[in-house]
């Protein structure tokens, strides 16, 4: 196939093969040794025929500027050589920093106090934004066939013979990747004004790269700053498909979620730019809900961003730029972009105002004696003009009379110099560094042996180690200097789009940011009052997942979500967060409990019995019902006291065993109110004694009935030892065993008060601690023993003959009292809190309304309501039943 291609297409194809070959080996195989470089310098092509703008000088600087935005690849048939690359959409701004290069060459040649008699050439090119086009003005400017050189002047050699000593450019990181590989394995020094990508701060990569605009890593720690800064934790990303945009986005993405924010979407503009493909982005950012959005992108790729989101009534988003567009004006200028773009924020480095710039670059006619050496100017006029200077355009053919100064584009625009004043000091300095290497002195040289460079033939690395050594303040008051990666400090200033009052954006600066500032605290410095945010506001706009968690509760992550997107968890009961977004709730202390809204602990209240909850006045109002009965039982019995009812009942122990009530139902009243340490032992021992004085005197009654009727019989003499002496000492004496036994539990382990701390509840319960167990289990058992004696004693007198027999009484009084104090050993125990309190209480009562009804109740119904039987004949027993 290849036999029958013509001559010219070998030969065009030849050396495009060699390009792409060349262009693999840069990129695939770094070359580091001499026989490499002198290789790769043999495989470099003849002239590709590029169109150059050069001027020739004693020493000739390469520059490489991406004049045009787009490259249209020629129709390839393979039967004849293609026609050749044709570069489109022309870029006026890029223009602009191209005729910046020249400006400072042209000053420093008419100073020429940095280089006495020595004259500064360049030598020109267009990269065409493509990797490929500046490979192949790299290789042109390393062409030994095309080197210009001066008549007997200095000359620029290098291992390449005939090569520029130095480049400045390209702009565009992609392209710098390709150079900067390529022109590191010569090692020719390469200064770019434009390119940011971080991964070129590898010098084991691109050992001969240096840059005058500040690395993306330092972009990217800014934009990371300003996201922190107003608190913004779910941010969208969105980068340009090349190497600016991916390496900057991607280091963005991964500092932010350091930070514990989200990145809430990461799209890639595709180079192609289709409308399907920029629509999803749209629907992307529409559906996610982020606020905030940043464009790592180049200022043709945000456009195609902005122009597809107008279209679709995108509104609402405060978009964050990258350096490529913060400050471009083919996005500010336009009208249509000033809905969605106005309150847009981003980093632009510093801006300066270049005395004489703009005369210098209003001087461009095609009339004039050198333009006919310029191959850019016709395009450039073509285009600023729409008009034609030649033939084959639709375009009417210019007059003659058109004038820069008669228009006003980017081109002419200085108000925003910034990657024109990185390319001045580009030029600057490799002048400052050829300063150097001409007043280097014999024997203190930085080579070999202390040599100094020949001035008579530069070499390459050899300047290259100059300019990295290079280190001056310039008439702007800047230091310019490189650190070890080549990159210059980097220093932004944070501009706001804002709308002029006579219409249009302008760029209002609001911040600075300056990575030499020792307290890292402050390298951002935000003026925040003068920010106007998208839609004309003043209140910063909220750009998160979910909302804020107010105080009193936690963030509870949402699953399958990122980390940012949560929902906001009410903090459980015991458990507080007082600051807002809380990661977890914080337990109170056991003492304490949340308050209602769960943002304070506060002390736990109270729980005791006490005299003012429903519960304690209900008891004390039984309590008092049942003291006050017993007295009215004790002033009937007192005004009947010689009716045979009382007297046959022993009215001494009856009045006796009323009194024991009345204690009783009164020691229940000190159950009530709060623990202390005399309530608590009072509590204790006055209900073992006044209850043991109770059964004791019902005991005492007991055994007289009992006796009594024993002594009926013929002969029996058993009342003699059952006397009012004898029961007194009964009941002293089984009363004063309950006493012993209380004085030596107050000794040994006195009842206390007791605070119950529930770690699961909203109160601390007062009780009072028995102490010791045992004596409380001996106190109630020696009241059970008493009350089980004396229902044993009454049930064997149940059938005694009388008619109104006591016995039966004190049998029913036993049994409801012991059943009570049965029931109460489960139910005490089961009770919670003061409820155990209250069952204590409960059975003190109803043992004593027990003992109270059936004993003295009937004697009251026979004293009060049938005084007929109220007669000795009616009580005393038919003793012939005997």
């Amino acid at each position: 196939m290849f036999q029958v291609w013509s001559k010219p297409c070998r030969s065009w194809w030849r050396t495009e093969l060699v390009v792409w070959s060349i262009l693999w080996v840069v990129m695939l195989f770094p070359h580091k040794s001499h026989e490499d470089q002198k290789r790769l310098c043999d495989i470099i092509p003849g002239s590709m025929n590029l169109p150059v703008l050069e001027k020739k000088g004693d020493i000739v600087l390469g520059g490489l500027f991406s004049l045009h935005d787009m490259v249209v690849e020629p129709s390839l048939t393979f039967s004849s050589k293609p026609t050749p690359t044709q570069c489109t959409r022309f870029n006026f701004r890029t223009f602009r920093w191209m005729q910046t290069m020249i400006f400072a060459i042209e000053e420093i040649n008419k100073e020429g106090k940095l280089l006495p008699n020595v004259t500064l050439g360049y030598k020109i090119y267009d990269s065409c934004s493509t990797a490929h086009q500046a490979l192949k003005a790299a290789m042109e400017l390393m062409d030994s066939e095309n080197a210009s050189m001066a008549e007997g002047g200095l000359q620029g050699h290098s291992i390449c013979r005939g090569a520029v000593p130095a480049v400045i450019g390209d702009g565009g990181s992609t392209q710098s990747l390709v150079v900067a590989r390529f022109l590191g394995v010569l090692h020719v020094p390469q200064v770019s004004y434009f390119s940011s990508c971080a991964c070129l701060s590898d010098k084991k990569e691109f050992p001969a790269f240096l840059r005058t605009m500040p690395s993306d890593f330092f972009q990217v720690d800014a934009l990371v700053q300003l996201v922190k800064h107003f608190g913004w934790t779910w941010v969208g990303v969105i980068a340009g498909d090349d190497a600016y945009g991916r390496g900057g986005a991607n280091i963005f993405a991964d500092e932010v979620r350091k930070l514990g924010a989200c990145v809430a979407l990461h799209e890639i503009i595709p180079k192609h730019r289709t409308q399907k493909a920029i629509s999803s982005i749209i629907s992307q950012i529409r559906s996610l809900g982020a606020r905030v959005v940043l464009v790592f992108a180049l200022e043709q790729d945000a456009a195609a961003l902005f122009d597809e989101a107008l279209r679709e009534g995108l509104n609402g988003i405060q978009w964050l730029a990258s350096e490529a567009w913060s400050t471009a004006a083919v996005l500010s200028t336009p009208e249509k972009y000033q809905a969605i773009l106005q309150g847009s924020m981003g980093f632009a480095i510093r801006r300066v105002d270049i005395p004489g710039l703009r005369d210098f670059l209003l001087r461009l006619h095609p009339s004039n004696p050198d333009a006919s050496e310029d191959p850019f100017l016709i395009p450039f006029w073509e285009d600023v003009f729409q008009c034609s200077l030649g033939e084959g355009s639709d375009n009417p053919p210019c007059t003659g009379a058109e004038d820069l100064r008669s228009v006003a584009n980017i081109y002419s625009d200085v108000s925003q110099l910034r990657i024109s004043y990185n390319v001045y000091k580009a030029v600057y300095a490799i002048v400052y560094a050829l300063r150097s290497m001409g007043d280097c002195e014999d024997g203190k040289g930085p080579f070999a042996l202390q040599a100094c460079p020949d001035a008579h033939s530069i070499q390459p690395w050899q300047l290259l180690h100059y300019i990295k050594q290079v280190e001056y303040f310039n008439s702007f008051g800047d230091d310019i200097t490189f650190d070890g990666n080549g990159d210059p400090a980097a220093m932004y200033d944070l501009v706001n789009w804002q709308l002029r009052p006579s219409g249009g954006l302008q760029f209002v600066t609001i911040g600075k940011f300056d990575e030499t500032v020792a307290n890292r605290q402050q390298t951002l410095r935000i003026q925040s009052e003068d920010i106007v945010w998208n839609g004309n506001q003043t209140q910063v706009p909220l750009s998160v997942c979910s909302n804020i968690c107010p105080p009193g509760t936690r963030k509870a992550i949402r699953p399958n979500f990122p980390i940012c997107c949560h929902d906001c968890m009410v903090c459980a009961a015991g458990e507080i967060s007082n600051q807002t977004d809380a990661i977890e709730c914080v337990r109170c202390l056991p003492e304490f409990w949340s308050n209602s809204e769960r943002t304070a602990c506060i002390p736990k209240q109270l729980e005791f019995l006490s005299f003012s909850d429903t519960m304690g006045i209900t008891l004390m109002v039984i309590a008092l019902i049942g003291s006050f009965c017993t007295c009215v039982v004790v002033l009937v019995f007192s005004y009947h006291r010689t009716t045979p009812v009382v007297r046959a009942n022993n009215s001494g122990l009856s009045f006796l065993l009323l009194f024991s009530l009345t204690l009783c139902f009164l020691c229940s009243l000190t159950f009530i109110g709060r623990p202390s340490r005399w309530l608590c032992m009072l509590r204790r021992t006055a209900f073992g004694i006044t209850f043991v004085l109770c059964i004791s005197c019902i005991l005492g009654k007991t055994i007289v009935v009992l006796m009594a009727f024993k002594a009926s019989l013929p002969g029996s003499q058993v009342m003699r030892w059952f006397g009012p002496a004898q029961q007194k000492a009964i009941i002293s004496l089984c009363t004063l065993v309950q006493v012993l036994i209380c004085t030596v539990w107050l000794t040994v382990a006195p009842p206390t008060p007791l605070q119950l701390i529930p770690r699961e509840s909203a109160i601390v319960i007062l009780l009072c601690d028995e102490g010791s167990p045992v004596a409380f289990g001996l106190v109630l058992g020696y009241i059970g023993l008493l009350a089980c004696l004396c229902l044993l004693l009454a049930f064997l007198a149940r059938k005694l003959p009388d008619n109104f027999n006591e016995a039966r009484l004190i049998t029913f009084s036993m049994l409801i009292f012991c059943a009570v104090w049965v029931a109460f050993v489960p139910a005490y125990i089961s009770s919670p809190g003061k409820y155990s309190t209250v069952t204590e209480v409960f059975a003190i009562l109803a043992s004593s309304y027990g003992l109270l009804g059936c004993i003295f109740a009937p004697k009251c119904y026979l004293i009060l309501f049938r005084p007929e039987k109220n007669t000795r004949k009616h009580i005393m027993p038919r003793m012939d039943k005997f």
